[in-house]
């Protein structure tokens, strides 16, 4: 192994280390720079070879959730494109991937709203490129065809803040006492479903309906 693959080889073990101490339940914000090295199996000092301080850390941890979650919908979107929008193939697109990369969809579930302004920032940013990139398919599409720009601007936004306030409960298991009609896989597409066939009918900005 190289010196290159073994320093790629150490940043992702301490990425994985934090996700591993995550899924105990605590925030990022609780781990020290210590207790994730040591999970790693590196001295505290060698963090700083590839991190300058926690928040790098949870940036590249916000990057990584970033390209699966980007690659996951351009699956769906794709499915979309040739299926003519079906709904609930590409709800388990996304929930099949979000099963498969359960500790980075937790990280991204909690820290969404987690005590790191610089991770939060993050996020948000990386919410906001999903969202613009979801407005130029809609638009594309044209399933709304009497929606100008910036009334599918305000459907996508729906649309990803929906599956994002989803996330905790697409990651946790749900009550056993929940009905069908509320477990989060249902819930979602059905949700889902009800933005774009509303997104529709609605008349736009500024547009009171009669």
């Amino acid at each position: 192994m190289t010196r290159a693959e073994q320093k790629l080889q150490t940043r992702q073990a301490l990425m994985d280390a934090a996700r591993l101490l995550m899924e105990s339940g605590r925030g990022f914000g609780s781990l020290s720079l210590r207790e994730v090295a040591r999970h790693a199996g590196i001295v505290p000092t060698g963090f700083y070879r590839h991190f300058s301080d926690m928040d790098a850390l949870g940036l590249a941890l916000v990057a990584e959730v970033g390209e699966t979650f980007r690659a996951t919908l351009r699956e769906v979107r794709q499915n979309e494109f040739e299926h003519q929008g079906l709904i609930e193939a590409s709800t388990r697109i996304f929930l099949d991937a979000v099963s498969a990369n359960r500790g980075q969809f937790l990280f991204l579930a909690r820290e969404q709203y987690g005590g790191s302004q610089l991770v939060r920032q993050a996020i948000a940013a990386l919410r906001q490129r999903i969202t613009d990139d979801l407005a130029a398919d809609l638009k594309l599409m044209n399933r709304m065809p009497h929606l100008d720009g910036d009334a599918i601007d305000v459907v996508a936004d729906l649309v990803v803040k929906t599956v994002f306030a989803t996330l905790p409960e697409l990651i946790d298991p749900p009550a056993d006492t929940l009905p069908p009609h509320l477990q989060p896989e249902a819930k979602i597409t059905q949700q889902l479903r009800f933005i774009m066939i509303g997104g529709r009918h609605w008349r736009g900005l500024g547009r009171k309906a009669e």
